[in-house]
């Protein structure tokens, strides 16, 4: 029997295809082949008055694949549909079922969470056919973001210097621009604290007359130093013997903001390492996935991996340091159907595979094994000791804590600062009375909450249940690319492009561009994907709130004055100011459309290098629509053309220009 495999990335077709053997034929179809049509009213692909029928139509470029695909199709006996494990690699599937006219009697959906050799066997013994509901949510978001995207971005454009607004996007943008506003309005309330330094310790002054006590002034901080004398009394020592519990496995949010805090990656960054590593990493003999599904918010692992796992702790480090299995309390959104992010194999350590790896590869991989193995360890443990001393009635507190047990520390210590404090043994002390060194005040004001780091902006979208895991890093990347905020010393701050969208999106549509509002549209997605709710009726109730606001934004919303330069027109002599067209800004007079003179930039002409061909210069060059690509300044004479910006240095295979793209460089021509 001739089975056609398809699955969404290229880098993962001749592993599973090897995997499989002789009668499987695996291709890729490159991601999604198939997006709405730009027809129809206000170009949404949608029919608005048919609940919301969706107008298909192939994606630029997969014209030859999708061919290809029919072909194969044509050909075999079976086709399997191996897309990503969630609700847009079920859509992937659902499109490819489509548009290759697969009958439901000669196809399977099939997914799985690892690319190991036992798992895509095993998931390929149980093929299943696609879940509607599942793709039905997809749609459901992918129009909802259409409509938004392409309504309110023409607004914006229209009346303020954005680019573009979204659902989840101008939420995100609202937190960050938020924030601001409480730091700039935020004042400062002085306070002190008082500490006693002893020889040993130090203790710091808590409650007086059994009342916890707050010092605002300096006025205050020295009465109560007036009061006080060098001797206390020792009033209470407690010691207790407390579990520190190990880390719950990642999910999406966690590792991100994990490896933006300990490694410096932005999210973008982070998720593209990890794609590469499920995907497969050749190891030698064998290509093999080495963690799982990367795009998840659910904590739960496989009980095969748990098994595995507790018999390598207990082989390498003792019985003693196996911990227990840890749940999370199920919340709103979160897609269990998922494993947590993990290592394929516990038995595949990070030194056993850095050879292999690039040491930014390395570096993540290491992050993730460590965090998945230790989550499987027994706690710590740590004698943790307070002192109460008491002076006129006021009390100080000192504290103390001795790890006993280090448990899940033994692996994860470097990630999590662990140092013990030792507090002196009172209990053997044969006075009641210590005497200190010095008693001083200590003047401190209170600061507003931090700006967000990327870290920080992650953790809040997730708390608060606006966007998915498979969204955070584009939604952080178009904040970025459309310059709505800037970011110093890894921190986002707004610019007054993002401020003044920001205000105007609150002004006219508050009710929708909102937490609460983004975050009930996630969980009424959750329930189409349940096959509790129509996804249409969703997409009516929405778009009946949004229309209206939009018609009334469009006549009301104050359109920003354009920016003067200075100059004057000389066809009219009225203000020359910068305007923004669909390429780009451009200088006109401001007295349009009575004068439409506009000002002829001059052309920058920027050399990159020699050009392979002909020996002229590759320069940056614009298509009519403004997409850069770089060309032969000998152009008509000489073709050579690249989408990518090249390196200068010369493909050694095949004499092309390398070229950078992403965080990767590569021949475009041999593909090497």
């Amino acid at each position: 029997m001739k089975n056609l495999v398809i699955v969404e990335s290229p880098s993962k077709s001749h592993t599973i295809e090897k995997y499989l053997g002789n009668n499987y034929k695996v291709l890729s179809s490159k991601g999604h082949i198939r997006d709405l049509a730009t027809t129809g009213k206000y170009g949404l692909g949608v029919d608005l008055d048919d609940n919301f029928k969706p107008n298909y139509t192939l994606m630029d470029g997969k014209s030859r694949l999708v061919s290809e695909l029919k072909k194969e199709a044509k050909n075999a006996d079976n086709v399997i549909l191996a897309t990503d494990p969630d609700r847009e690699g079920e859509a992937i599937s659902w499109h490819l079922k489509e548009t290759l006219g697969l009958d439901d009697n000669n196809y399977g959906r099939v997914v799985f969470n690892e690319i190991t050799e036992n798992a895509i066997k095993e998931a390929f013994k149980s093929p299943r056919k696609i879940d509607m509901n599942l793709v039905h949510s997809q749609e459901s978001r992918r129009i909802l973001d259409r409509i938004i995207g392409f309504r309110l971005s023409k607004l914006m454009q229209y009346k303020t210097d954005g680019k573009s607004a979204g659902r989840v996007q101008s939420v995100a943008l609202k937190l960050i621009v938020d924030r601001e506003k409480e730091i700039q309005n935020f004042i400062p309330e002085e306070y002190y604290t008082i500490d006693a330094d002893f020889k040993d310790f130090k203790a710091e002054l808590k409650k007086y007359q059994g009342k916890d006590i707050e010092i605002k002034s300096k006025v205050e901080a020295d009465e109560i130093l007036s009061k006080l004398s060098n001797a206390f009394n020792i009033d209470n020592v407690e010691t207790k013997l407390k579990n520190k519990q190990s880390k719950l496995p990642f999910t999406t949010s966690t590792l991100t903001q994990m490896a933006s805090n300990r490694l410096g990656y932005p999210a973008s960054k982070t998720m593209s390492i990890a794609q590469k590593l499920y995907e497969g990493i050749n190891l030698g003999e064998e290509t093999v996935g080495l963690i799982s599904y990367m795009r998840t918010d659910s904590i739960r692992l496989s009980d095969v991996f748990v098994n595995d796992t507790k018999k390598y702790i207990a082989s390498n480090y003792g019985k003693e340091y196996v911990g227990y299995t840890k749940t999370a309390k199920k919340t709103d959104n979160v897609q269990d159907a998922h494993e947590a992010i993990r290592p394929t194999s516990i038995y595949r350590t990070p030194e056993s595979v850095k050879k292999y790896l690039k040491p930014e590869e390395y570096k993540l991989y290491s992050l993730i094994y460590i965090r998945t193995l230790s989550s499987l360890m027994a706690d710590a443990k740590v004698n943790a000791t307070s002192v109460d001393l008491e002076n006129k009635g006021y009390i100080f507190r000192a504290t103390g804590q001795v790890y006993v047990f280090d448990g899940y520390l033994k692996v994860y210590g470097e990630y999590e600062e662990v140092e013990d404090a030792v507090l002196p043994d009172f209990a053997n002390y044969k006075s009641k009375v210590i005497v200190s060194n010095k008693i001083e005040k200590h003047q401190h004001f209170t600061e507003p909450k931090p700006r967000y780091t990327e870290a920080k902006l992650i953790a809040e979208m997730e708390k608060l249940g606006i966007g998915r895991p498979s969204t955070y890093a584009k939604i952080i990347s178009v904040l970025k690319e459309r310059k709505y905020v800037t970011i110093k010393d890894k921190k986002f701050y707004p610019t007054a492009v993002g401020i003044n969208v920001t205000d105007k999106l609150q002004e006219f549509f508050s009710n929708i561009i909102n937490v609460d509002y983004t975050a009930n549209m996630e969980s009424e997605l959750d329930e189409v994907a349940e096959g509790s709710i129509v996804w249409y009726e969703i997409l009516d109730k929405f778009y009946k709130d949004f229309e209206p606001l939009l018609n009334v934004a469009f006549k009301e919303m104050e359109k920003d004055a354009p920016e003067e330069t200075g100059e004057s027109c000389p066809e009219c002599g009225k203000p020359l100011v910068i305007r923004h067209g669909k390429f780009g800004k451009f200088t006109a007079c401001s007295a349009y459309p009575e004068c439409k003179y506009i000002k002829k930039e001059e052309k920058k002409i920027v050399e990159i290098c020699d050009c392979p061909k002909c020996g002229h210069k590759i320069i940056e060059k614009k298509t009519k629509k403004g997409k850069v690509f770089y060309g032969c300044n000998n152009y008509p004479k000489c073709n050579y053309a690249l989408w990518d910006k090249p390196t200068g240095e010369i493909c050694k295979n095949c004499g092309g220009l390398i070229v950078e793209k992403k965080d990767k460089t590569y021949c475009p021509e041999c593909e090497k």
